[in-house]
């Protein structure tokens, strides 16, 4: 079965077509600018590589672009060979623990929880809505980022506020990016040779947005970003974890309004906010090389508070066989890994530097260290694949 992957951006619909009998990637690509001037598609597809720049005012539009991508380069005869499209979808609040196949109820759900997410799921449902017009006898999945966390505890979850906060607001920690999470764990166990139910593991989703997640035989304990992606560790733009009380003391210092401030946190933050160079971790990188002190402090600021997650999450296990670094800095820093490695030494940890070096997934750690350390190249679009698949199959 030929799959339509989907991540749908308030101004980009980025897609890969996935033939789920072989796992290859038959064609992806990415509209962008879409609703904006100067909208333009690109298409990969084996060696070919198509771009074209034209209108597309709205998601329906970017959809019919990445048909006319699809048809027009011989990667598909019409639309009746796609045969499901699984979406990415942000938040699914406390209603879905698993992906599920979309109709009128799971559409209401996903708008019900876009006050948790204002920028993401409006334009997730975009994308969905988009397919469903087009393509109105297709299977449509929606696969959740949050879903995954929805094994946490109450007491990793609930903030210490006023407890209505949460029954009446839904103030909770949700947590994101579930699906890599989910992906590279199972991964992990493969690479180990161990069920992944005995296994405790901690998979850093490093990137310019990152979090860390606690994964206790197969199961989401505990994730550091909360009910935004804002908190735990800092990220590209954004600042993680802080004092709260730092928000009013800026306001009312530099006369700031309170969207001024969040602006300052989501984007002016994080590695960019610390080194005053980039939030691309390779611009922060050579920087060091180049003894710049703010470089320094944004990556020793970054692999501190990955540290601090990790040995947190291996407290609150109770043990850890393995740490699994992901994502864009995640696979490719090792300088990264090698601060956290370091710091893990007290469990065991021992990292082989040479093998560091790599950016290919393996083992990373040498063959007496007691916790394993693992680089695991994500897949998200897979992930969302194998679900689509697996639900459709099964209906």
């Amino acid at each position: 079965m030929l799959i339509l992957v989907i991540n749908a951006g308030s101004s980009s619909l980025k897609y890969q077509l996935i033939d789920s009998a072989t796992e290859a990637v038959v064609a992806k690509g990415n509209a962008e600018r879409v609703g904006i001037a100067g909208s333009k598609l690109s298409q990969k597809n084996g060696d070919q590589a198509y771009e074209i720049e034209i209108s597309m005012p709205d998601h329906i539009a970017a959809m019919e672009q990445v048909f006319a991508a699809l048809i027009g380069q011989g990667v598909i005869a019409d639309a009746s060979a796609i045969g499901a499209v699984g979406h990415r979808v942000v938040h699914g609040g406390e209603n879905f623990s698993a992906s599920v196949i979309i109709n009128d109820d799971v559409l209401a759900a996903i708008r019900q929880n876009v006050p948790l997410a204002p920028l993401h799921n409006p334009a997730n449902l975009m994308g969905i809505e988009a397919c469903q017009k087009l393509m109105p006898n297709v299977p449509q999945v929606a696969v959740f980022d949050t879903a995954f966390h929805q094994t946490m505890p109450e007491k990793a979850f609930l903030y210490g506020v006023p407890y209505e906060w949460y029954t009446r607001l839904k103030v909770r920690r949700y947590g994101f990016h579930g699906t890599s999470h989910r992906f590279v764990a199972e991964r992990a166990a493969q690479m180990l040779g161990k069920p992944l139910e005995s296994l405790k593991l901690v998979t850093c989703h490093l990137g310019n947005g990152s979090s860390i997640a606690a994964v206790d035989g197969g199961k989401s304990v505990d994730t550091s970003m909360g009910l935004t992606p804002l908190e735990g560790v800092s990220m590209g733009t954004r600042s993680g974890d802080i004092d709260p009380a730092i928000i009013k003391y800026v306001m009312d210092n530099d006369s700031l309004s309170i969207a001024e401030v969040d602006t300052c946190l989501n984007k002016k933050s994080g590695l960019f906010g610390v080194s005053g160079i980039s939030s691309d971790m390779r611009d922060i990188i050579a920087g060091c090389k180049e003894n710049n002190p703010r470089a320094i402090a944004a990556l020793e600021g970054f692999a501190y508070r990955v540290l601090k997650y990790v040995g947190s999450y291996a407290a609150a296990m109770g043990g850890l066989d393995a740490v699994i670094f992901t994502a864009g800095i995640g696979e490719n820093t090792p300088e990264v890994r090698s601060i956290v490695a370091k710091g893990l030494g007290f469990l065991g940890a021992k990292l082989d530097e040479q093998k560091n070096q790599g950016r290919t997934e393996c083992d990373l750690s040498t063959p007496d260290s007691r916790v394993k350390i693992l680089l695991v190249n994500t897949n998200e679009e897979l992930a969302i694949a194998r679900d689509t698949q697996a639900l459709v199959a099964g209906n």
